[in-house]
């Protein structure tokens, strides 16, 4: 093994031993002999990513991921702004609000953009003055929660919503204050969220098997709420928070290292069942999800 192999491998397998949420399970000690004895023949850096790659999968968790330089590059090259989708909102009648919070992942502008029409659909959704409000998650795979608790915070109303939690039992906090999220106490650049008519409404927040990572960060923020409510079917299950961590040759190794816990300070690293189940009927037509969830929200007493 060359010494520049030998020093890019040892590099991985510290950020790994240093930062991995499941760090203090793992015998590292045995774990670094295997690596080594595996890419014994490297010559160069490349001749270690499938070492790696075997690493994270036996130290990490699912959500975790190995990108060589190549496949950096074809990412970056990606725009995700031709299929941009954001956040919707409209009135479901009888005083009840829907905004929908799709997946969201790019540049800064991207983000600004997101947030911009999140708020204006909240807004519209708002118009008469919701009761109560539908957060429709489904099929939000995730990217990054920020933007999506930017248009969210004002219905979750100020306070405290959530945290990270590392290894180690430090938290994280994860706050809104004038309806616009905190990170750890620091705010982020999209200014104060419009009010609702009522930042105390009930909720009624709707997930799938596609709503994953960031997306259940979000369904996290709700739990434990006041007059909340949760609608469909398990989450993905990866409720946990990753860095990304550069090496010398360009490669990033995204890492899982915190796990999400609400506002009570329940963790979560598993799918996230709904409060009720909603099976679907086979050939039905009609949204089953949302029609229970309305349902439950006009018998409560803020839309009596």
């Amino acid at each position: 093994m060359s010494a520049d192999a030998r020093s890019y491998l040892s590099r991985a397998l510290d950020i790994m031993e240093k930062n991995a949420l499941l760090r203090h399970e793992v015998d590292w000690e045995r774990t670094r002999r295997q690596a080594f004895a595996q890419a014994r023949a490297a010559q160069k850096p490349s001749d270690t990513y499938d070492t790696i790659r075997f690493v994270l999968r036996e130290v990490s968790t699912t959500h975790s991921s190995f990108y060589d330089p190549k496949e950096v590059k074809e990412a970056l090259r990606a725009s995700p702004d031709a299929s941009f989708q954001g956040p919707e909102g409209r009135s479901l009648g009888d005083h009840v609000g829907y905004v929908s919070l799709p997946a969201v992942e790019g540049s800064d502008a991207l983000y600004e953009r997101y947030v911009r029409q999140g708020r204006a659909a909240v807004a519209k959704a708002d118009r008469t003055g919701a009761c109560g409000w539908v957060v429709d998650l489904r099929a939000n795979r995730g990217g990054n929660m920020w933007p999506m608790l930017a248009v969210a915070g004002p219905i979750l109303g100020d306070g405290k919503v959530g945290m990270f939690v590392d290894p180690d039992g430090k938290t994280y906090p994860w706050t809104i204050r004038n309806g616009s999220p905190r990170e750890n106490g620091t705010p982020h650049t999209w200014g104060d969220g419009t009010p609702v008519a009522d930042s105390h409404a009930p909720v009624a927040v709707l997930t799938d098997g596609w709503t994953a990572s960031s997306g259940e960060a979000v369904v996290v923020a709700f739990r434990g709420r006041p007059h909340t409510r949760s609608f469909g079917a398990d989450t993905r299950g990866v409720p946990t928070g990753r860095n990304d961590h550069r090496l010398s040759d360009g490669a990033v190794l995204v890492l899982t290292e915190l796990k999400d816990a609400d506002r009570t300070g329940r963790s979560y690293d598993a799918p996230i069942p709904p409060d009720e189940e909603i099976p679907l009927r086979s050939g039905a037509h009609s949204d089953q999800v949302l029609q229970a969830a309305k349902k439950w929200l006009v018998k409560q007493a803020a839309c009596q």
